[in-house]
């Protein structure tokens, strides 16, 4: 199993002395987050889709092996609520191509107020082209149905795992063979640090649900005061531990709790 982990992001004036050097140019901060990191989680495309140059000018500027999960535009899933999807998700995908071998998982994250509807969720999830690795982030109770496992595991898709103040706020349902996680905020000092103990399970329950062969990408949505990098320098430590393979992390203080 190869756990992946990186961070929700990488913009964060915040971030100046925890992982960008004070002599760093913001515009340089893609490159050296990339030399630390191997992968990150765009969340660019959400707010507004960058253009199919703008993900090649990416690809060109992170080293090869490195991995850019997409979060899914607004546009799709919270002003259309899934419905008609084949013209975003095709905008996207032909957007996102510009990344080529670095092109992640798609990520759609649902917006708290849509209900459980597993007709939406199986056309949007076939608009997409084969091969292409969709995780799913419902964040209202009615989606969790085996109606809806259902059409996640014949889609090939994950079901996002979500993590606030260090709970699962999603069934732990493993749906596809490979993972996807984000963790949002924790219950550690200072906020929204995560402590080791919820780190450390968090590992275990990877370790109890995938195969030594499956990628689990693991990502940190914790950005305030650089709480997302320091964190996923102690999950990486953890995820080692139990003998698993993990991506690079940057070397810095871990968590000690």
């Amino acid at each position: 199993m190869t756990v992946l982990v990186g961070t929700s992001g990488w913009q964060y004036k915040d971030w100046r002395d925890v992982l960008y050097p004070p002599e760093r140019p913001q515009r340089l901060w893609l490159e050296e987050y990339a030399r630390n990191f191997a992968t990150v989680e765009s969340n660019n495309a959400f707010y507004r889709l960058p253009t199919e140059e703008n993900f090649a000018d990416w690809r060109d500027r992170t080293p090869a092996g490195f991995v850019m999960a997409i979060k899914a535009s607004r546009f799709l899933t919270h002003i259309k609520r899934l419905r008609d999807p084949e013209e975003p998700v095709r905008r996207l995908m032909s957007h996102a191509a510009g990344l080529g071998p670095r092109l992640g998982p798609v990520l759609l994250q649902l917006p708290p107020t849509l209900r459980a509807d597993a007709a939406l969720l199986d056309t949007c999830l076939g608009c997409f082209p084969d091969g292409t690795r969709v995780a799913v982030e419902p964040r209202h109770a009615s989606w969790w149905t085996d109606e809806i496992r259902d059409v996640l595991q014949r889609r090939g898709a994950a079901l996002c795992w979500a993590d606030q103040w260090s709970r699962p706020v999603t069934p732990l349902w493993r749906t596809a063979d490979w993972g996807y996680l984000r963790l949002h905020q924790g219950r550690a000092e200072p906020w929204p640090r995560y402590g080791r103990r919820a780190l450390h399970t968090w590992v275990r329950r990877i370790a109890d649900t995938w195969p030594d062969t499956a990628d689990v990408y693991t990502y940190f949505n914790n950005d305030p005061g650089g709480a997302a990098v320091l964190d996923a320098i102690t999950f990486a430590h953890e995820v080692s531990a139990e003998g698993r393979s993990v991506t690079r992390t940057p070397e810095g203080r871990a968590t000690t709790e």
